[in-house]
């Protein structure tokens, strides 16, 4: 049996019978905005990136990013993986739905309960390719639809037919359906913008839609229960996320896009000033040799650049401020 053909039955049953691996994240009562932690497994003998990335809530290329030089077809039996399961909470109100753009994912609020703490639960999901960004704003969920029939926009059908590839005015739900079998509507003009499941799981995680949220079935099903119609859903991008947690500056970076969809770095004045805002005028050591690291690697892994320092505190003892920049070290 090939190794393609056998990746593509793997596919073909994991789409039909894996369970959701999202996980609920009980947040911080201090308000800060760390969770999750990062983990390193072994392959087994018939892993690939893509099943491992499903198997554990991630998207393809954020686990491609952080495991450089691993063969994402054949790593081999008893590599080693590195899983990168904690995050930073993008800046936007702990409310509903929120959908960092470049990070390709979304996090989702729930309510709690009477005496529950607040929690969080994340999943990957897919964003609009180049020409077809998914739009920035706040909107709601308008409508929720299980099995619902696909019905192609002018512009998507045109594309098709220039590719020799036309589509039906209609596609039934079906396993042909891109729809997948969940669909919530976003109240966004022109009516054609979902968070939904996949006919194609193998591609979420990455900047392939024409504008729609895709999200693997398994999640999409454990989100169509916990969102009601009217839910809040806030379309941000922050490639650049950062947090103060028990006196350490923490960042996440991730690759920024620009208006053509394409991924550019982020700019250092930007994190400059973001960084200014953070700290205001409290005493801070940072290591600007690790930030700057973070900003040109953008892993998406969070990473600590700084301490607040102690009154008359000697920086010079501390490892994590032996690179700093002198004339920088301390804000």
């Amino acid at each position: 049996m090939t190794s393609i053909f056998r990746v593509c039955i793997l596919a073909a049953l994991l789409l039909l019978s894996s369970p959701s691996n999202a996980v609920e994240y009980e947040l911080r009562e201090d308000g800060g905005d760390i969770f999750g932690k990062v983990e390193r497994i072994r392959t087994r003998y018939d892993d690939t990136l893509i099943e491992i990335a499903r198997r554990y809530s991630l998207g393809y290329e954020e686990l491609v990013r952080v495991n450089k030089g691993v063969d994402p077809w054949l790593p081999g039996e008893g590599t080693q993986i590195v899983i990168p399961g904690q995050r930073l909470l993008p800046p936007s109100d702990r409310e509903g739905i929120v959908v960092n753009l470049p990070e390709h994912r979304m996090y989702f609020f729930p309510k709690p309960k009477t005496g529950e703490s607040a929690k969080v639960m994340t999943f990957p999901v897919s964003v609009g390719k180049m020409d077809w960004q998914t739009p920035i704003g706040v909107t709601k969920v308008v409508s929720k639809q299980k099995d619902p029939p696909w019905y192609p926009p002018e512009s998507v059908r045109k594309e098709h037919e220039a590719r020799g590839d036309p589509l039906p005015r209609v596609v039934p739900p079906g396993p042909n359906n891109p729809l997948g079998g969940h669909a919530l509507r976003l109240n966004i003009p022109g009516g054609a913008y979902l968070i939904h499941g996949t006919n194609n799981p193998d591609a979420v995680g990455m900047a392939v839609t024409h504008g729609c949220l895709r999200m693997y079935p398994e999640d999409v099903a454990v989100l169509f229960e916990a969102v009601k119609v009217g839910t809040r859903v806030s379309l941000v991008n922050e490639p650049l996320k950062m947090t103060r947690v028990d006196g350490e500056v923490w960042i996440e970076v991730h690759p920024p896009v620009d208006a053509q969809g394409q991924s550019v770095a982020v700019k250092l004045e930007d994190f400059e000033k973001r960084l200014d805002s953070l700290l205001g005028d409290s005493e801070v050591a940072i290591n600007w040799d690790i930030a700057i690291e973070a900003l040109r690697e953008a892993s998406g892994i969070p990473v600590m650049i700084g301490l607040e320092l102690a009154p008359e505190s000697d920086t010079t003892e501390n490892p994590l401020v032996e690179a700093v920049s002198p004339a920088m070290a301390s804000r």
